[in-house]
């Protein structure tokens, strides 16, 4: 599961850096890469509550194998465009597949753990799909170094086979028994014209104008599809979207932050390796090696900051958390000016990585403790969509703010203006979140069994196969195994 997610997750920052290469290549501007990226962003985003519910419904195991098929084949697609209309076409199908595979990991995890290894199997989770995701930039700059930039697309296809052969043989299938009724398909397609119509609209206002008829309609359709999305789920006798998890502080609190943190994270990752290769001079290779901390701080503290998390609760390090990770990105203004790595960029992603180690684990437990088992795989995708959306959000409104905008916006002066605009604007929302944490965010109540049982835990990965089968197929799979 985690090498699955990892692969959606990593696609999402490699292609960073690679976005130089690919303007050169096709010539475009920085429309064209904010399409590349939100157009992954976008369908990812808005078929992630469906695939949650696609894998509650008909098996987790089926939708996440589906979602792997279906990312390889697109990212395929990807690496062989030849024009930069088919690589966005190829990246809105690539988001498609990792929508199906994303929650339905997670689900898979919180259905094949019992209750006293979750946090821990979560914490695993979160932390290494993270180190996917904090890798993308290193992994993205050795292979346009060694080859191009397709190859960070091509690099998809033998991990999803990995993948696909792994569940096969090892992943139980597991599902939610109390689902029935149709797929709602009208949700679905609610949610998707409202992110695309919003996407498109705050994305081409710059070039086309705020009072371009297209704008203007895309803006409309995104306002009116938004209530009428709410409205139908709250109608639905078994929405997509169960409106009533979110009258639980700590599950909508939990969501809250999520959405700062990762827009906070979602328009650095966009802005960052653009500006250290256009304003700093950085090789593909060099930008993703000055990025390299972040991988290796998640890699060394994630499994601690979970295990910390479930023995002392969630609410310090959610509050702390984003803070740090604010910080952090304040201090990356400092990479736009003249300077050495040492001095200008590595003490500003060392402490922005800190600040995602700290955060990241708790986070995602927090989210998916706060839902009821039977909602896991809506839980786990509701809370994918938000960082999602967040990150889409980020990046189709970030460049605006910071008045990087037209053909002008990727030349060095105008960039590293921008830039020191964006990553503050990023580091206000992400303190925001913070602040929210310290609000909504409480620790759960601790029994002293649950407080020996936190008190014994040490921070390595475990797997709880000893505990009973939380169903008849796990106990079945168990069984012939045994």
């Amino acid at each position: 599961m985690v090498l699955g997610s990892g692969i959606a997750l990593l696609d999402s920052t490699v292609v960073s850096i690679a976005l130089p290469s690919i303007s050169r290549t096709f010539h475009g501007g920085v429309d064209t890469l904010q399409w590349v990226v939100t157009g992954y962003a976008l369908t990812l985003a808005a078929f992630l509550l469906l695939g949650g519910s696609l894998g509650d419904r008909y098996g987790r195991r089926r939708i996440f194998s589906i979602g792997v098929v279906w990312f390889a084949a697109s990212s395929a697609l990807c690496g062989i465009a030849p024009t930069a209309g088919l690589l966005i076409a190829a990246r809105v199908l690539q988001g498609i597949g990792g929508a199906l595979l994303a929650p339905a990991s997670l689900a898979i995890l919180q259905a094949s753990f019992r209750p006293d290894d979750r946090a821990r199997a979560i914490g695993a989770w979160s932390g290494l799909s993270g180190v996917a995701s904090a890798a993308g930039p290193l992994v993205g700059g050795y292979l346009i170094a060694v080859g191009s930039w397709r190859w960070v697309f091509y690099l998809n296809l033998p991990l999803s086979i990995a993948v696909l052969i792994i569940t096969a043989r090892h992943v139980p299938e597991s599902r939610d028994p109390t689902t029935s009724g149709r797929v709602d398909v009208v949700g679905a397609a609610l949610a998707v014209v409202f992110l695309a119509a919003l996407t498109y609209g705050l994305i081409e206002a710059p070039t086309r104008g705020w009072s371009s008829p297209a704008v203007v309609a895309c803006l409309v359709v995104a306002v009116l599809a938004a209530p009428a999305f709410l409205v139908v789920e709250h109608r639905r006798t078994r929405p997509m979207l169960p409106l009533a998890l979110f009258r639980s502080r700590q599950f909508s609190g939990a969501n809250g932050v999520t959405f700062a943190v990762y827009a906070a994270l979602g328009g650095a990752l966009f802005l960052l390796p653009v500006e250290l290769q256009i304003v700093k001079g950085y090789s593909p290779l060099e930008s993703g090696v000055a990025l390299f901390p972040i991988t290796l701080v998640m890699l060394t503290l994630s499994a601690r900051s979970g295990a910390f998390s479930a023995r002392v609760g969630p609410r310090l390090q959610m509050t702390v958390g984003p803070l740090v990770v604010g910080a952090g990105l304040a201090l990356l203004t400092r990479a736009a000016n003249p300077g050495g790595y040492w001095t200008q960029v590595f003490p500003a992603v060392m402490l922005f990585a800190v600040g995602l180690a700290i955060t990241v684990a708790p986070l995602t437990a927090t989210a998916m403790g706060a839902a009821p088992s039977e909602h896991s795989g809506v839980a786990s995708a509701i809370n994918n969509v938000v960082a999602r959306a967040a990150s889409l959000l980020a990046v189709a409104v970030l460049p605006l703010l910071a008045g990087l905008t037209g053909a002008a916006a990727l030349q060095s002066a105008t960039l590293a203006a921008g830039f020191r605009t964006a990553m503050l604007i990023s580091g206000l929302v992400s303190a925001a979140g913070g602040l929210l944490a310290a609000l909504t965010i409480r620790n759960p109540a601790r029994t002293p069994a649950t407080i020996r049982a936190a008190a014994a835990q040490e921070p390595t990965w475990h797997c709880g196969v000893s505990a009973p089968p939380v169903n008849p197929s796990l106990a079945a799979a168990v069984g012939r195994r045994s």
